[in-house]
């Protein structure tokens, strides 16, 4: 008896950390039950034909660079594959899916009254900066600008611009030395450096770091912890990306916002901060389409927005193929975790596009 306990321990470690012992069993994306707060069910169960996901995972485990992918539907877990030596508690970077939480600590912080307001202007964070010397459009900058990506700052990767961003361990400088490229609220234009930003702002105005005001107001309601979180030199952590997280924590982020910004029975983001947050603010983002089964990319607040097939939907999304996908007439979050790319070069971007096209094909066929 105790030899056939063992056995079955060494099993479930190994399905859980995406191991197996026969062919059969390593192409099984049944989810393993661990006390996280996650229930399991099956896709049958909830409505899916499961067909449609023996598809998807059979092509994911055909990349090299995919770590996750995680289904839930109707609040149950009811996919998960770990690939490429990852397991179930391996935590990687997020990149700027960080942008997007970065996003629900503004909501909260607006909720405390740590901020006043959507229309407080960023110069009130920053008296450090001489204002008066400075293009004066950029003293009309307002937080609801920044977190549409509609401040006026440069698209950095388009604009000519990352290069510069990513050298520098502060980025406070770049509020002056970074020139507009058009007026304030009237332009979509992708910021990394305006999300840290954010981050600094809300960190100010709650006078503690943005790590402890999300792990207090977020994270320990969801029963998420994060092993790392990058921070600049002069220690604030960074607003526009690579927390890490696990795949099931990220997961858990998407359903808060799936689920109006409840959890259990407590409402931690206003519901109508989420509602507000993935309204489509810039339903033009991008010159043309960029991708062949996403659709009318868009943005909200730090959230963005596309179509696939008959869906529509709203998804934090960082570098390399991190997604959480929340569909909402499905009742659906879907997670992907991949390699990190510490480039932004062609080759990265096919590694990110495919993972992205995976995704995007799966809703469209539902």
């Amino acid at each position: 008896m105790r030899f056939l306990m063992i056995i079955s321990v060494i099993l479930a470690m190994l399905i859980a950390h995406g191991c197996s012992t026969n062919t059969e069993e390593s192409e099984s994306y049944q989810p393993v039950a661990l006390n996280d707060g996650w229930p399991i069910s099956t896709p049958e169960e909830q409505g899916l034909d499961s067909r449609k996901l023996d598809e998807i995972y059979e092509d994911a485990q055909r990349f090299d660079h995919i770590y996750s992918l995680i289904i839930v539907r109707n609040g149950f877990l009811i996919a998960e594959k770990y690939f490429n030596g990852q397991g179930i508690f391996d935590a990687h970077s997020t990149a700027s899916v960080t942008k997007s939480i970065t996003s629900a600590l503004t909501g909260i912080a607006l909720r405390e009254n740590h901020l006043t307001g959507l229309d407080q202007k960023m110069m009130e964070f920053f008296p450090e900066i001489g204002w008066q010397t400075l293009d004066p459009r950029k003293s009309d900058i307002t937080i609801q600008q920044i977190l549409q990506m509609r401040s006026g700052y440069p698209w950095e990767e388009f604009d000519g611009y990352l290069a510069t961003l990513f050298s520098s361990s502060n980025w406070i400088p770049f509020i002056e030395q970074f020139p507009l490229m058009n007026d304030p609220g009237t332009e979509f234009g992708y910021s990394n450096f305006t999300a840290h930003m954010m981050g600094i702002i809300v960190a100010r105005a709650a006078n503690t770091s943005l790590r402890s005001f999300c792990q207090t107001y977020l994270f320990d309601h969801l029963g998420v912890t994060t092993p790392y979180w990058p921070v600049d030199s002069l220690g604030y952590y960074y607003g526009s990306g690579d927390v890490y997280l696990t795949p099931r924590n990220m997961a858990k982020f998407g359903q808060l916002f799936l689920d109006n910004g409840v959890f259990g029975t407590v409402q931690i983001i206003p519901s109508e901060w989420v509602s507000e947050s993935l309204q489509i603010f810039s339903p033009s983002t991008y010159p043309g389409e960029i991708l062949t089964n996403i659709h009318q990319l868009g943005y909200g607040y730090m959230w963005w927005s596309g179509v696939s097939g008959n869906h529509q939907y709203n998804f934090a999304w960082g570098h390399g193929g991190q997604l959480i996908m929340v569909i909402q007439d499905l009742n659906m979050v879907i997670v992907t975790s991949a390699a990190p790319q510490s480039i932004f070069d062609n080759a990265a971007w096919q590694k990110e596009k495919a993972i992205m096209e995976l995704v995007g094909e799966f809703i469209s066929r539902i």
